[in-house]
């Protein structure tokens, strides 16, 4: 049975006088999932978080959130919240003051809304009576998490979330999001930081000047990146050299650079070829104690795909 969609796009298009924001986009975001957004600035990504968000309309296309059409006028969807260029708030107010504000402006109790309860779970409770003006940018990001998770949402749109985070305040933000996907809600993930992407996400979409270069599981993506550049740290430098040199699909691009005192190679293959290295290394008795691609293969993607694209306009 096919997984439910919490968003559907068919052909949308959206341009601002001459500018062309989104070209023909098609996007599929199963629900209960994290689906990542990817481009380079002015691909059309903020954009794209507008209309879900019900902050523009599209100028042509369908699109449906959570099984309801969108319709052609400034509206959102019952079920989402998140938020795009940062998260609105007052600075003069405290953390829990600008929740219980929005809660206001949405027509709830504050008293029951579970202010104390998103603080909480984004890690803000110790701050809750601070002033939002001295807040840093990560726990501004934090707090904007939290006004969403107010409303409890089924679908959740963030743009650039793990911004001005701290490795603690990154790992609590994932843990949110990991906890919310658990329980059903689906996330529309917007971000540059690639090893966010790979570690939170199921699904990738990739955009470039407008339109989709390409959508679809990260495991589709990596199986469909030729080569990539991985490090080799191995306990025999030299028989590691050696071997790499043998194996068909191996290519040495680097080796003799030293690691805090180890020897590396940097050596270039596709996925099948790295398979049969590591193969030839054990059996030659050489212990592989680190292999791991000098660039993600998201952001090798991404930039294969962008350049393609940007090639093709030219």
């Amino acid at each position: 049975m096919n997984t439910p969609l919490a968003v559907r796009a068919r052909g949308i298009s959206k341009s601002f006088g001459d500018v062309v924001a989104l070209d023909g986009i098609d996007l599929d975001v199963p629900q209960g999932q994290i689906h990542g957004l990817v481009g380079p600035n002015g691909a059309g990504k903020t954009t794209l978080l507008g209309l879900l968000l019900g902050l523009a309309v599209a100028d042509s296309g369908s699109l449906e959130i959570l099984g309801t059409p969108v319709g052609r006028a400034l509206a959102a969807t019952d079920g989402v919240a998140g938020f795009v260029d940062g998260p609105g708030l007052y600075p003069s107010l405290t953390a829990r003051q600008n929740l219980a504000a929005l809660a206001a402006l949405r027509g709830r109790d504050a008293r029951k809304a579970g202010i104390d309860e998103v603080l909480d779970q984004v890690g803000l409770t110790d701050v809750a009576d601070d002033r939002l003006r001295g807040f840093s940018l990560g726990m501004r990001q934090r707090l904007g998490l939290a006004a969403a998770l107010l409303t409890k949402p089924r679908l959740l749109v963030l743009d650039e979330p793990s911004n001005g985070l701290d490795p603690a305040g990154k790992r609590q933000v994932h843990g949110v999001l990991t906890r919310l996907v658990a329980d059903g809600t689906s996330v529309v993930l917007s971000s540059h930081r690639m090893d966010d992407l790979e570690v939170l996400c199921s699904e990738v979409t990739i955009l470039a000047t407008g339109r989709v270069a390409f959508s679809g599981p990260l495991s589709k993506l990596a199986a469909e990146t030729r080569e990539l550049d991985y490090r080799l740290l191995a306990s025999d430098p030299k028989a590691a050299r050696r071997i790499a040199g043998e194996t068909a699909g191996i290519r040495v691009v680097e080796d003799s650079a030293v690691r805090q005192g180890t020897e590396m190679l940097v050596v270039s293959a596709p996925v099948a070829a790295l398979d049969e290295l590591v193969a030839g290394l054990v059996h030659a008795g050489v212990a592989v104690r680190e292999l791991a691609p000098v660039v993600s293969p998201l952001e090798a993607a991404f930039l294969e795909l962008t350049d393609q694209e940007q090639e093709s306009d030219r």
